[in-house]
């Protein structure tokens, strides 16, 4: 039998490892000090329970007491996040972008009910599938056409699509998402199909908060969801915001007793830090994330690697997206599996679907030049084949001098 070592050593020796690594995984961030010390507060031993009628009929509000700062901490997270996303209505409950997702369809979705998504090969989120998330709310998905080579939707195919199927719900937004949609081209079908327009905003919601990304409220968006853990750079957690009280009202009805019992205070109080900390540092964060994109697409571009949309200049999001049929022509079969894996030999991380994410080199401070250097390690190990021990030693230099979070108050 293994013997099994303890939680403290196990934490330890992943802590200290992955504070050597360059992190270029796009669905992670890093947290300030301030906002990792408060998941660890007495909050996270707390719990609330919503209104419950007694036995003679009487309403009682909140069953639990003790509660005061709970409540306190949740409406300072949701006046910041409408502040933020210029939106009427936010909730902060849900704990992941998944959950968030799953209460945004029930809360605007019958079980019968059509929905249009991206589909998973042109980087949607598999959630919103028949077979997924979507089917296990009884609701049928059809798909958003997509353009691979511009990698954006086939806007006016959409438009006839939405038209002619009247969905109950377009949710846009995507796993992989390189450019913001134009959503006024999909507003003006969705009302004309009686569709609500969501916008899954997992990835770029750190972008959106900054200003670079758009802004999805103003250009006729009727709720965002999403994740608090990507661009954001909050605990991980979920998000709904919305400026529809009928949607808002829709959504407290189907968290308690059905999708989110207790929420999880201690990170409602980490989020609401986060949210503190994109109110005052959420632009210049988002200019340098995708400053930091474009220049490691483009620094990747001439050393080699085979990097998505150069026409379009690459992305304007944090995501830098590799051409798949090129990297396995010159790589083999498992392209981005075995990529990512050599990558893992020299500690730079990213994932096995062919993005690479600058959000959280950039809270760590790096800039364009780092870009430059990064892209110089990644292609001595896929393209010239170098001693790996050599560059891992260089990745941990490079790591040692990006330490602690910027855009902060830390």
């Amino acid at each position: 039998m293994k013997r099994q070592r303890d939680p403290e050593t196990i934490v330890g020796e992943h802590d200290s490892w992955r504070a050597r690594c360059l992190n270029l995984i796009p669905s992670e961030n890093v947290m300030s000090d301030a906002a990792r010390s408060l998941l660890s507060c007495d909050m996270g031993q707390r719990y609330t329970l919503p209104d419950i009628e007694e036995m003679d009929g009487r309403l009682v509000e909140n069953a639990y007491r003790g509660t005061r700062y709970l409540d306190e901490i949740e409406w300072y997270a949701e006046e910041l996040a409408c502040r933020i996303f210029r939106c009427r209505y936010a909730c902060v409950r849900p704990i992941s972008g998944h959950i968030s997702a799953l209460i945004a369809l029930a809360s605007i979705c019958n079980r019968g009910d059509l929905i249009m998504a991206q589909g998973f090969e042109h980087g949607g989120y598999p959630g919103y599938q028949s077979d997924e998330m979507a089917g296990m709310l009884g609701l049928k998905s059809i798909l958003l056409p997509f353009g691979e080579r511009e990698w954006d939707i086939r806007y006016d195919e959409a438009t006839q699509s939405i038209l002619s199927s009247r969905p109950r719900a377009v949710v846009l937004g995507a796993s992989k998402m390189l450019f913001p949609p134009n959503i006024g081209r999909i507003r003006d079908a969705c009302d004309e199909a009686g569709s609500t327009l969501a916008y899954d905003a997992s990835h770029v919601l750190g972008l959106i908060g900054g200003n670079r990304f758009g802004d999805p409220f103003k250009e006729g968006v009727d709720v965002l969801f999403g994740s608090t853990h990507k661009t954001f750079f909050g605990p991980q957690g979920g998000i709904i915001l919305t400026s529809s009280a009928e949607i808002m009202d829709s959504v407290d009805r189907h968290l308690h007793w059905k999708t989110v019992d207790n929420a999880h205070w201690n990170r409602i109080a980490s989020l609401a830090q986060a949210l503190l900390e994109m109110e005052r540092f959420g632009e210049p964060y988002a200019r340098q994330v995708v400053l930091n994109a474009k220049s490691l697409a483009a620094a990747l571009d001439r050393r080699g690697l085979p990097v998505q949309c150069r026409e379009k200049g690459y992305t304007e999001s944090h995501q830098v997206g590799l051409k798949g049929p090129e990297v396995a022509r010159s790589l083999g079969k498992k392209a981005f599996e075995a990529v990512a894996k050599r990558l893992e030999q020299v500690d730079i991380i990213i994932d096995c679907v062919g993005r690479l994410g600058t959000n959280e080199v950039t809270r760590l401070g790096m800039k364009e030049r780092e870009m430059g250097v990064i892209a110089d390690l990644i292609a001595r190990v896929l393209i010239n084949g170098e001693d790996l021990a050599g560059v891992r030693e260089e990745v941990h230099e490079m790591r040692s001098r990006f330490r602690k979070p910027v855009f902060c108050f830390d």
